[in-house]
């Protein structure tokens, strides 16, 4: 059985957890995983090990981080197999994961180094007349970070990477159905001399989490999943930081001045690429009247011609297998229920073993609808149509969830109207809502979640600012 990492050290117990290759169905591993006493020892590790790493300097801590990315460069392979092999993902999806990973922890490195305060203008008002003042950041403590299935190592790294960088502790819980990658990851943090008791990597299950969000000794809750077990998480979370990094059902438009044509395939991928398993996935794509069943026709032949589904060891192939067949079935119940109340297919239903659906992309989707309302997270579009650009702008935010947005104009009057009116945490023009670079904050609205990610908005979350103010007299 594959052991977890615990102190700095292999740790096996005598509970277990199964992983499957979702694209072969064949059982890759057989995991440890953790009871309440394990968990209670992370904590009370990482809570004593706080002591050491808050005082740590940020030279020690860049160069660690620096030396992470360097290993994961260097084991670059590994990593997209074992990513390619537990997810499903598909190959070149799984090594531009990796990549971005490093250049997470190496942008954590750069940061590190940057200035940690600023000072304070106290002669700003009279009675700071003769005062001196300062403002520095100071980690939080033991940070508890829970990670989905769907970017087994990108989504660890942006918790890990700042809790390294701002001298916190960490009990990281990985997804259940993609342990490997991390685990993976915890041999690299301890070849890079991460001391011992800073980030635990340990698969345990979620009936374990709520004592930990009253536990006095977790200071921060960060975690990315789903939207209902993110904000029941967060109602018990009422005395710590949290940090929800949750759902969508991603929106973009289409204007006609746009270069509609050369955005077909951004659309595309950003639909079905990962087989939509990605809460920034293009789910609503909203075009303009004028050019409506010009862009339909182009959209479908696209699809039909250009997105190969299958093995995601091909380099072919953009929609791989979804997670497991429970998550297909019930994206497929929302298609039929859709189709039943009036919707149109304007793809075939591709169904077949090992998990893997087809792209698909619906027409006339009722109002109500759950594939309209919800999040799919499968490789599943929306097509719709509107007459002004005052009406898309309502479509797109007559949503529960608002965590970024597409708009493809060449119009600046509307792209900056786009960006003041759309109630989403990040506007993208004439790119698509899956674009994400490493050191951009990221995150959500409304059900979408609290809080930011991206490093320098990582860190600061895991940090709280403290003020210092001298008498000069």
């Amino acid at each position: 059985m594959k052991p977890f990492y615990l102190d700095g050290c292999w740790v096996e117990t005598q509970t277990s957890a199964a992983v499957y290759n979702p694209w072969s169905g064949e059982k890759l591993a057989e995991i440890c995983t953790a009871g309440p006493q394990d968990v209670e020892s992370a904590i009370a590790i990482a809570h004593s090990a706080f002591q050491k790493t808050r005082k740590l300097s940020s030279d020690a801590r860049a160069a660690t981080l620096d030396r992470i990315s360097q290993l994961l460069r260097e084991r670059r392979g590994e990593f997209v197999d074992v990513i390619v092999a537990e997810a499903g993902k598909p190959v070149t999806f799984a090594e531009a994961e990796v990549d971005r990973a490093s250049l997470t922890f190496r942008f954590a490195a750069a940061l590190t180094l940057s200035d940690e305060g600023h000072g304070l203008n106290m002669e700003a008002s009279s009675p700071g007349i003769g005062h001196f003042g300062i403002v520095r950041r100071f980690p939080l403590g033991v940070i508890l970070g829970i990670t989905p299935f769907n970017f087994p190592l990108n989504l660890v790294a942006h918790k890990v990477a700042p809790c390294i960088a701002t001298g916190n502790t960490m009990l990281l819980k990985p997804a259940m159905k993609t342990p490997l990658t991390a685990l993976l990851l915890a041999e690299v943090l301890h070849e890079a001399g991460v001391p011992a008791g800073q980030i635990h990597i340990v698969p345990f299950e979620h009936d374990l989490i709520p004592p930990l969000l009253s536990d006095p000794r977790v200071k921060m809750l960060s975690f990315t999943g789903s939207v209902d077990v993110g904000w029941k998480l967060k109602g018990h979370a009422a005395k710590m930081k949290c940090a929800l990094e949750l759902g969508g059902n991603a929106a973009v438009i289409v204007e006609p001045d746009s270069d509609w044509h050369a955005a077909i395939p951004k659309i595309a991928a950003a639909a079905y690429g990962f087989a939509g398993q990605s809460c920034i996935s293009v789910q609503r794509i909203l075009v303009h009247r004028e050019i409506f069943s010009q862009f339909r026709g182009a959209l479908v032949s696209f699809i039909q011609e250009k997105i190969h589904s299958g093995d995601p060891s091909d380099r072919q192939t953009l929609v791989g297998p979804m997670i497991n067949s429970a998550a297909r079935e019930k994206v497929v119940l929302g298609i039929e229920q859709a189709t039943d109340a009036g919707a149109s297919l304007l793809t075939p239903l591709q169904i077949s073993a090992r998990s893997l659906l087809g792209p698909v992309l619906l027409e006339n989707v009722p109002s109500d609808s759950p594939v309209l309302r919800d999040e799919a997270f499968a490789p599943l579009a929306v097509l719709q149509h509107y007459g002004t650009f005052e009406e898309a702008l309502a479509m797109v935010n007559d949503s529960r969830f608002g965590l970024q947005a597409g708009v493809f104009t060449n119009n600046l009057q509307n792209a900056i109207r786009a960006f003041e009116e759309l109630e989403v945490g990040g506007v993208m023009i004439n790119q698509v809502p899956t674009f994400r670079v490493e050191n951009m904050p990221y995150g959500g609205i409304k059900e979408s979640g609290s809080g930011r990610e991206g490093i320098r908005y990582a860190m600061e979350e895991m940090t709280e600012p403290r003020s210092l103010v001298i008498n000069k007299s």
